[in-house]
């Protein structure tokens, strides 16, 4: 379903959908209530979300239309203006699974249609597998288990834990960190996939969500006890020591050089680096998200000892990321977001005995 109060928009947005054969457009609205209404009837897969709209909005409509019997998943298409920011990352915390950004007056481009389509059918295919076990399995059994026994836990503390999300983390973000409690003190990476002109309103909702210090990287940027470091929208994350001796402080730098994921930000790098900078002594978590960034830099970090989390297939809005780490065979652990921040927490305070081996000897 498309809803925005645009005829213009609607329309362009109904000829994109309607060019690929396999979808199907059950309605389209003008306003929130309409659509709520229409939704009650015709349920929809996945919604094409206007936030800034006549009368209750799309932000106030978000928690009815999520409650809407098909449950859809909700695809918020959002300005480029400040207020757009922090409407659409609201929306993000809420439960809506991704953002698009409309485009000014004539960029409604090729690309554009390309990267709307995507995004759809990775939304709609998470529906349709759920769909689809239904019909097949008889009774509920348990998912298949990819996580290595033996392995979500270990005996050393690491120095530093790294995020890597995209479409649906935010929302899985919130609920992970929330687990996390003030006594909390380790140094946090977050590599989530946004536009670039987000990231500062973002940075702020992380602060106030959990009442910790949040920066955008920079280049030279100390990695301090509690801190929660976020990649730019323009590089990726890259981690050193200050200095040569094992025991410095890390530090960020920013890169620019194309990931093997394409994305910017990417999470390989950010766990590659750290891999190499923490000798293995650091955690990454995988949350929801499209395609396979972070499995490249997941692999260095269990080859250098380290851990990989990874959040389980039933709670995440796309099961890329985290499920192209865990059929790798590289996940300690996969589970809900709630359940991942209370391994984190866990490790943080894991006591290393007085002989603790190297990480790469766990291997």
């Amino acid at each position: 379903m498309i809803v925005d109060d645009s005829l213009t928009v609607r329309t362009i947005f109904k000829r994109m959908v309607e060019s690929d054969p396999a979808l199907v457009i059950v309605g389209t609205a003008s306003s929130a209530e309409r659509a709520i209404a229409q939704l009650s009837e015709t349920p929809a897969d996945v919604v094409l979300l206007d936030l800034e709209m006549p009368g209750m909005g799309g932000l106030d409509a978000l928690p009815a239309i999520l409650a809407t019997p098909g449950k859809p998943q909700v695809l918020v298409v959002s300005s480029l203006t400040m207020d757009g920011a922090e409407h659409t990352l609201a929306a993000l915390q809420m439960g809506a699974a991704d953002t698009l950004l409309k485009p000014r007056p004539g960029g409604f481009t090729e690309d554009y249609r390309a990267a709307l389509l995507g995004k759809i059918r990775a939304l709609g295919s998470r529906i349709a597998e759920s769909a689809a076990e239904a019909e097949t399995v008889p009774a509920r059994s348990p998912s298949p288990s990819f996580a290595r026994p033996g392995f979500a836990r270990r005996a050393w503390r690491p120095e530093a834990i790294a995020i890597g999300a995209s479409t649906g983390g935010i929302h899985a973000l919130g609920l992970m960190l929330r687990q996390l409690g003030a006594d909390f003190d380790l140094p946090l990476l977050i590599t989530q996939h946004l536009p670039a002109s987000f990231m500062p309103v973002f940075a702020r909702q992380i602060e106030a969500a959990c009442g910790r210090p949040a920066d955008i990287a920079t280049d030279g940027l100390a990695l301090t006890p509690g801190r929660i470091v976020i990649a730019p929208g323009h590089g990726h994350i890259v981690v050193r020591r200050k200095g040569p001796a094992a025991g410095s402080g890390l530090v960020t730098r920013i890169s620019t050089e194309p990931a093997a994921s394409g994305c910017l930000p990417s999470v390989d790098p950010m766990l590659a680096s750290l891999a190499a900078a923490c000798e293995g002594r650091a955690v990454g978590v995988i949350l929801s998200g499209m395609g396979r960034d972070g499995v490249l830099g997941a692999q260095a970090l269990v080859d250098a000892g380290g851990m990989i989390y990874a959040q389980d297939a039933d709670t995440s809005a796309v099961w890329g990321m985290p499920g192209a780490v865990a059929r790798a065979g590289l996940a300690s652990l996969i589970g809900p977001p709630d359940r991942l921040g209370d391994a984190v927490m866990a490790q943080a305070f894991t006591p290393a005995p007085a002989s603790a081996p190297a990480p790469a000897a766990l291997r």
